[in-house]
Parts: C-alpha cells; sequence; structure tokens
C-alpha cells in the first residue's frame, strides 16, 4: 500500500508532466515563438502619468493594470477551522509578490489554492481575468516549485532539468546552453550525470529550481524554497532569483516567513497572519510605514508601547509627551507606538527624553543589542557603541522615529 506522502509525490510528478505536454508551446510577453513550461497571453496596459494604476474590464472583472491574478472574497476551511478568511488579492503581471507571515497564516494554503491543489470553499480565483477556480492543477498554465523535490529519481541531474525541454522538443544544442546556464545559476555545475540519490538536500531543492526556471514560466509559485539551503547560498539565490525574474519577465508568487528574503526578492509584500493579509506594499513601504503592531512587529525587532493620542502630531508613552507626525485619531485615543530599534539614539542620562537603565548586551557583528528598562518597558537599541550593564542611560527620539498605529485587539 502507498503512503500518504508517496501518493502526493506521484500527484506531484503527474502535474509536472502533464504541465510540460500541454503547455509546450507559449508565448513569453509579447515574443511569439518563444517556448515555456506554461505561460499565458498578457493584456497590459500603460500607466497613466505619474505612474497611477489604470483599471480595464475584462469580461465581468475589473482588473488593476496588467492584473494576471486575482482573488476575491477568497474562504478556506479545513474541517471546522477557517485558513483563509475572506481574502482579496490582485497580482501584476512581470510581477515578484512574496506571500508572507508566521507558520499557520495561511500563505502556503493561498499559494495552492492558486496552483488549483487546494479547493476553495468560497470565493473567486481569476488568471488574465478568466475564472479559473474549477479547473485542475494541470490546466492552470502556472508551474509550482514543490516544496518536496518531486524529482525524477530514473533520471541524472541534467535529465532533471532537461525535462520540460525535451518535451517541447527543443534542439540538443539549445538544451545544453540553457541546461548548463541553469546549473551555474543554482551553482550545481559539475553535477550534470549525478544521480538525484547521490546529492543532499539542499541540492535536490536546487535541482528543483533550476527544473522550473529553465522552462521559462509565465508564473512561477515558489514554496518555501530556498529553506534547505545553507546561508551564503541561500542570500547567493536570493539575488539570482530577482535578477531572474526581471531578465525573464516571469510573475513570480514566492512564499517564506523569513522577513530577509521577502524584503530582497520582492517587488510587493504581502503580509498574512491567522488567514488575514494585514498590510500589502513595496518592502520600503512595509518596513517603514507598518500599518499595525503585528506587521512592525514581523518584520524586523520592533519597540511596542501602549500610548496615548492626545492630539495630532502629540502623543504620550512611557510618562512623557512626544512629538510626532501622525494625525486623523481621536483625541486621547488609546494606541501603539511602534519605535524601531535602530532609530533609538543612546545620549547621556540628562539629555535623553527617556531614561532606563542598561541590563544586557549582545554582539550581532555589525551591532550591538541593547536591552534597557525604562520604566518597566524594556526596549531594544541597536547601537554601534557599547555600554556597561547596570548603566544609566538616556534615549532620544525625533518626531520621525515615532510609528502611531490603531491599537491592536486583545
Amino acid at each position: 500500500m502507498l503512503t500518504k506522502d508517496y501518493k502526493s509525490l506521484i500527484v506531484e510528478w503527474y502535474l509536472i508532466v502533464q504541465l510540460s505536454v500541454r503547455h509546450s508551446v507559449c508565448p513569453l510577453s509579447r515574443d511569439a515563438g518563444l517556448k515555456t513550461f506554461c505561460g499565458v497571453e498578457s493584456k497590459a496596459v500603460a500607466r497613466k502619468p505619474g505612474g497611477e494604476l489604470q483599471k480595464f474590464r475584462k469580461g465581468d472583472v475589473m482588473l488593476l493594470e496588467n492584473c494576471i491574478i486575482k482573488l476575491k472574497d477568497l474562504v478556506v476551511d479545513y474541517d471546522d477551522e477557517r485558513v483563509i478568511d475572506g481574502l482579496d488579492l490582485e497580482i501584476r503581471d512581470k510581477e515578484f509578490v512574496t506571500l508572507l507571515g508566521p507558520s499557520g497564516c495561511g500563505k502556503t494554503t493561498t499559494l495552492r489554492v492558486i496552483g488549483g491543489f487546494v479547493e476553495p470553499s468560497a470565493g473567486e480565483v481569476f488568471f488574465d481575468g478568466k475564472d479559473i477556480k474549477d479547473l485542475p492543477p494541470h490546466k492552470r498554465q502556472v508551474n509550482t516549485v514543490f516544496q518536496r523535490y518531486a524529482l525524477f529519481t530514473h533520471l541524472n541531474v541534467y535529465e532533471n532539468v532537461a525535462f520540460g525541454l525535451r518535451i517541447q522538443k527543443l534542439s540538443e544544442d539549445e538544451i545544453r546552453q540553457r541546461v548548463t546556464e541553469m546549473l551555474r545559476i543554482v551553482n550545481l555545475s559539475g553535477y550534470e550525470r549525478r544521480s538525484i540519490d547521490q546529492l543532499s538536500g539542499g541540492q535536490q531543492q536546487r535541482v528543483a529550481i533550476a527544473r522550473a526556471l529553465v522552462n521559462q514560466p509565465r508564473v512561477l509559485l515558489l514554496d518555501e524554497p530556498l529553506g534547505a539551503l545553507d546561508l551564503k547560498l541561500r542570500k547567493d539565490m536570493q539575488i539570482e532569483l530577482k535578477r531572474i525574474q526581471k531578465e525573464t519577465e516571469i510573475t513570480f508568487i514566492y512564499v517564506t516567513h523569513d522577513q530577509e528574503e521577502a524584503l530582497t526578492m520582492s517587488d510587493t509584500v504581502v503580509v498574512m497572519n491567522q488567514g488575514v493579509i494585514q498590510q500589502i506594499g513595496s518592502p520600503e513601504d512595509i518596513y517603514n510605514e507598518p500599518k499595525n503592531a503585528f506587521v512592525a512587529d514581523f518584520i524586523g525587532e520592533s519597540n511596542i508601547l501602549p500610548g496615548i493620542m492626545k492630539r495630532d502630531f502629540l502623543v504620550e508613552f512611557g510618562g512623557h509627551e512626544f512629538t510626532c507626525v501622525d494625525k486623523g485619531f481621536a483625541p486621547n485615543e488609546q494606541v501603539d507606538v511602534v519605535v524601531r530599534p535602530e532609530d533609538v539614539k543612546i545620549v547621556p542620562q540628562i539629555a535623553g527624553q527617556l531614561t532606563g537603565v542598561v541590563e544586557s548586551i549582545i554582539f550581532k557583528g555589525v551591532h550591538f543589542e541593547i536591552s534597557i528598562d525604562a520604566m518597566g518597558h524594556r526596549w531594544i537599541v541597536h547601537s554601534t557603541q557599547s555600554e556597561e550593564v547596570g548603566a544609566v542611560v538616556g534615549m532620544s527620539l525625533t518626531p520621525d522615529d515615532i510609528h502611531i498605529m490603531k491599537k491592536m485587539e486583545e
């Protein structure tokens, strides 16, 4: 009897073969005749002056300019548990989008809905304006890098990567050129004749990435594909994946819990928690202008304190009033105050807006992480200068360092 894992693996192998056969010749961007593993025509619309996104109607679906994937009112229930709760998301063509969040937030389920591996309980799924909710995975014109490698163990590394190209009946010269280049990118040059069983888990994952990318798909779904790689190679692959995405104009939808991966590679980051999108924005916006305390805390470290918004541009926390740049809150509204550790300046006690006692110091290589107790609140400060444990220090903030957010529900 086959185990559940083996059955899943067989399904993944089957889908790879079906995608290769069904979408062996597809247009990429506007270059007719360029063969891909899977693809779809894009109906691009120019931006308005100033970069504003235009909307256009295709059938009965209102789409953002260049929108290739749209999820509307998406709900996914597993037994009695709601995993995705009314999610709305639009993804533009040629964009690198990362679904980011902690374990169990619904990011992988969202990816699998797009790929057709999970049937939503409610809501709509559109691909280039067409409803694909009822289409099986092999008809969806998307390609997936599975978390499990789903490699063909009877083929060597070269033939695994070349598999989709052979289905497309490309010339041996072109196959050799593309496979060789892709193996170089994933740091597997010289491994062409190795059998899959001779590779480590990280090497097998790199073969899976190469096999997906070598076919130049129009849309690629990636479920934490770099998780098995060592730190240096993971950082190198982040840069390479982004470069490849830009050069080939492939839409990448990438799932990770790693904030650095998301900030490094993405055009757009979608932060999720408990099946709900918390914020959508550029990496810079997500980091510098988080919409709530969850995003601020999840994207890098943050000091989060309770505060009271006295009036526009004035907030009280830590026993003091501070000028800030936020407005639009009700007078005396309870708020969350967020301050990044790198924005706190340690100064002599007499010059500080806040005063605290140094509790601990950790050397992090590029900075010291200093823990300071100020009126019962633990502050984390990143500084290039060390301090003495037990020392009384001052902390200084500028208005731009203080971010005010709606109070998180308990």
